[in-house]
């Protein structure tokens, strides 16, 4: 049995932007496939953030003294209940000034999460807690996600890939799984928003396109890849 670095106790001021960055980042990679808890790899983080593997294992061992992740060889890393309630308070940081600047702002809402990545290491707390009474204490971000508690807790949403939706059932849009601009801009185009109901008319083979009936018109119908439809998460109506 190998020794392992004593675990110290950590307080929210210790933690510095990078620090959470990575917390965050674990988080939307088991959130991604609808699995928070769950391990992800570090070759994932080290994509993600866009940094080398022995950057990421470095920082991965400083967090787990800290008590904030679990590493396991070969399956990967994952959140312990302190990581993910300090990711998900960044995260209802990040959400909160996307959702401000949609509503107060007016900015489109495809192009507000990069700057929403810009200014929630610097906003302060009390700034964070104004720009969401301004933006009328929103339940969930432009793309449908849920907005964490202020003390890191969250409803967790009941709801699919539209690629594993069944067929001829009333569904609504919950979420949007991509950030890219150019994709969200093209699902506004289609009305395939958060709040959207529709229902999978048809589905090709082999990972083919999709028919979507939409219920916001008579008759309105949309065809879209799979690779898109995997973007979509959605739930039974």
């Amino acid at each position: 049995m190998t020794d392992q670095p004593p675990l110290t106790i950590v307080s929210p001021t210790d933690l510095s932007v990078t620090m959470r960055d990575y917390l965050v980042q674990v988080y939307r990679l088991g959130d991604r496939e609808a699995a928070p808890g769950a391990f992800v790899s570090t070759s994932a983080v080290a994509e993600s953030i866009a940094v080398s593997a022995p950057a990421v294992n470095r920082m991965i061992g400083r967090l787990r003294t800290m008590g904030l992740v679990e590493h396991e060889p070969y399956r990967g890393i994952r959140l312990t209940p302190d990581g993910a309630r300090e990711a998900l308070k960044q995260l209802r940081r990040h959400r909160i000034i996307e959702s401000f600047l949609v509503t107060v702002m007016a900015l489109p809402w495809h192009s507000v999460h990069e700057e929403a990545d810009r200014l929630a290491p610097v906003t302060s707390d009390a700034l964070i807690e104004r720009m969401n009474g301004l933006a009328g204490h929103p339940t969930h971000c432009p793309h449908g996600e849920p907005i964490p508690t202020a003390d890191g807790a969250i409803t967790p949403l009941d709801d699919v890939l539209l690629t594993a939706a069944p067929h001829h059932v009333n569904l609504i849009v919950t979420r949007l799984r991509t950030r890219e601009a150019d994709r969200l801009e093209y699902l506004g185009a289609l009305e395939l928003l958060p709040g959207a109901r529709l229902q999978v008319h048809h589905a090709a083979p082999f990972n083919g396109p999709l028919q979507l009936k939409l219920e916001s018109a008579r008759d309105a119908y949309r065809i879209i890849g799979h690779n898109l439809a995997e973007m979509l998460r959605v739930r039974i109506v």
